[in-house]
């Protein structure tokens, strides 16, 4: 869709992880019955937002992380990337 998006202000552009094809009883999942993931890897992240008083605040989430975000989160920028604000973020996936 294009080559390169960086997200303005303190939006965050996610690139969703793919789920699990089948269950812990390894009954396979097919595509149709499948939900679209809730976790994702943070591609680029925006500039972060202002306060009240023009102060910049920086972003808590960093290029690289794996987050966990709300299942109707964001809006969609191709196949398998989301931009969403960073206060739609749930979590950040610690390993």
């Amino acid at each position: 869709m294009f080559q390169k998006l960086r997200p303005l202000g303190d939006r965050v552009l996610v690139k969703r992880l793919e789920d699990q094809e089948t269950t812990p009883a390894g009954i396979i999942i097919p595509d149709a019955a499948k939900e679209k993931a809730q976790t994702g890897s943070v591609v680029a992240v925006g500039i972060g937002r202002k306060d009240k008083d023009g102060n910049q605040i920086a972003l808590e989430v960093k290029a690289g992380d794996v987050i966990y975000f709300g299942k109707y989160a964001g809006t969609e920028a191709g196949e398998d990337h989301l931009i969403i604000r960073e206060d739609e973020i749930l979590g950040i996936v610690e390993k």
